[in-house]
């Protein structure tokens, strides 16, 4: 033994003995240098042959192990000391008691007591057989564990402790400790599950005060005291099986149970029955309910659309549509029909129509006006689908149907009616229907149109190209398609663009607007409207309103600009002069 007041390595000063076991004593030793107080195990080489072998060898896996480890329920090794005769291992000194010694002073400890140091004890051997690869500590009982002043613990002796090699089949020495040590510790290998049998028996042995050691048969721990409950008796119970199987397979498992110890007690598991087979019930009730509620939604169905097939046969009666779309609010086929029906009526929202038309087919005015109206109301249900692109080309039939009307004499007037439907069909969540640039493009208009004569409110001249460029890019699209609804939608398209690039013909060129810029798009608008051939009323009555847009306007083109650019020079002039 190492005598008091030797100083060992030059700086750790023997103060007393703390502790003795088989395989080392512990002092309290000084640091001389940081004036700090540490552990200190000593191991003395006695040249005993296999058994000294043994001894050293473990207390040196012990120090080699901790070295690596860094856990608040683990004490640290700060230095090795190696002299030849004896080995000096430098270690954190844990103030408090054993538990052993708590046994013997006080008794059996408290319930909640003994669950609170399990809880700890699991989250520091789950630690260790979470390392790569496993240690099992292969020691856990009452005298390896301090508890500390602060009431938290601390694990000591690592002597036994060892890493866990799955492909070996036995442990080459066989140590522990009699009564907490599982049966495979003695005969096999031992693995995490061998722990959570040691640390099951040292909660029987703090509750019960019955040391394991003394070789009396197991009793489960109630029976020493029926105060315990039920769960806390079910958890050791289950850790001290003796197949390791049937044990918890992990701390993490057992933790668990440690902190809903009432989940397990049979009378909680009679109550999970009972609200089992109540969920049962209830749960055949509701596919009872489920299947009848299909039943009668498949007739409901079947029943609503039969009577929607009635209604859209009615094609030529805008009250049938109108009803159509009360009943099925989702549908686009009864919308689509009332606009194509208007268009060719050539009816307005205001229930106007042209006495010029060449339909005469009679109309109720006021179902026409409801049209906008049903969109509008049912909105909400309709922007649900925008991704839908019959949905998004739905709005751009309106959009279409309003900004062309006209009944109204000024684009500005179309434009404010329309903006919200050219929106919706130009929104970015708004499904591909191959027109969502044409529909960008009509909104690019009647946002501008819309805010025309509002004070403080002036287009710039990159707004300008922006819109005119958005037109010859709207124009090649519609070039695509080849059918009369397409011969509608280009000219359509040119009469609105038309309308709105030639009633700002000043606005443009006081903006700095290129001429040439213009009249490129005027002369590509003008072609493709020479290019369409139909025979649909409709479609003459918007080549001819264009036509005359341009016959109007084309010729003062030049003029309007070159007197801006006159009236620019001359305004340079005079700041040249100033």
């Amino acid at each position: 033994m190492t005598q008091i007041g030797t100083v060992i390595d030059g700086k750790y000063e023997i103060l007393k003995q703390i502790g003795q076991g088989g395989m080392s004593v512990v002092y309290l030793a000084m640091d001389k240098r940081l004036n700090k107080q540490w552990a200190v195990k000593e191991i003395r080489k006695r040249g005993n042959g296999k058994k000294d072998e043994i001894v050293v060898n473990s207390l040196l896996a012990e120090a080699n192990l901790m070295k690596r480890l860094d856990h608040p329920a683990l004490p640290r090794i700060v230095d090795i000391i190696d002299n030849g005769v004896t080995i000096y291992v430098i270690m954190d000194y844990i103030e408090g008691e054993s538990l052993d010694k708590i046994l013997e002073m006080e008794g059996p400890q408290e319930e909640q007591q003994v669950i609170d140091w399990a809880k700890q004890l699991c989250d520091a051997l789950g630690y260790l057989h979470s390392q790569k690869p496993p240690i099992i500590y292969r020691d856990m009982k009452p005298a390896n564990v301090m508890l500390k002043p602060d009431g938290n613990i601390k694990i000591i002796d690592f002597g036994i402790a060892r890493e866990y090699k799955e492909e070996k089949l036995s442990d080459t020495t066989v140590l522990g400790t009699k009564g907490y040590a599982p049966p495979e510790q003695y005969s096999g290998q031992t693995d995490a599950r061998s722990d959570i049998y040691a640390l099951g028996m040292t909660m029987h042995h703090l509750l019960t005060g019955n040391d394991p050691r003394t070789g009396s048969a197991y009793v489960p721990v109630r029976q020493y005291d029926p105060e315990l409950s039920e769960g806390v008796e079910l958890i050791i119970n289950k850790c001290v099986e003796p197949a390791p199987e049937k044990r918890y397979q992990s701390c993490s498992e057992m933790l668990y149970d440690l902190e809903h110890p009432d989940l397990i007690t049979s009378g909680y598991k009679k109550k999970q029955r009972r609200k089992l087979f109540s969920f049962i019930a209830m749960a055949g009730m509701a596919v009872l309910m489920a299947i009848f509620g299909l039943v009668f939604s498949l007739i409901d169905t079947k029943t609503t659309d039969a009577n929607y097939a009635a209604l859209m046969a009615q094609k030529s009666s805008p009250a049938a549509l109108l009803e159509a779309i009360d009943l099925c609010p989702d549908r686009t086929d009864a919308y689509r029909e009332l606009i194509n029906y208007s268009v060719g009526n050539n009816c307005t929202l205001d229930g106007e129509k042209d006495p010029n038309a060449a339909y005469s087919n009679s109309f109720d005015y006021s179902s026409y006006k409801s049209l906008s109206a049903k969109l509008e109301g049912n909105g909400t249900v309709l922007d649900k689908s925008l991704a839908d692109p019959d949905i998004a080309k739905l709005y751009y039939e309106m959009g279409r149907l309003i900004i062309t009307d006209e009944n109204i004499d000024d684009i500005r007037g179309r434009a404010v009616n329309a903006i919200r439907y050219f929106e919706k069909a130009s929104d970015e969540n708004a499904g591909d229907f191959g027109k969502n640039k044409v529909a960008k493009c009509y909104y690019t208009i009647c946002q501008l149109e819309a805010t025309q004569g509002s004070r403080g409110v002036e287009t710039s001249k990159d707004e300008y190209e922006a819109m005119l460029a958005q037109i010859g890019e709207a124009v090649e699209i519609l070039e695509q398609y080849q059918d009369n609804e397409s011969n509608f939608d280009l000219a359509a398209f040119c009469y609105t663009s038309l309308s709105s690039v030639c009633g700002r013909m000043q606005p443009m060129a006081s903006s700095g607007v290129s001429l040439d810029l213009v009249k490129a798009v005027l002369e590509k608008l003008k072609t493709d409207l020479a290019g369409i051939h139909s025979t649909l009323e409709y479609v003459k009555v918007l080549q001819g309103n264009s036509e005359k847009l341009l016959a109007q306007y084309e010729p003062q083109v030049d003029a309007t600009f070159h007197q801006y650019d006159k009236y620019q020079e001359k305004e340079t002039e005079v700041s040249s002069n100033d």
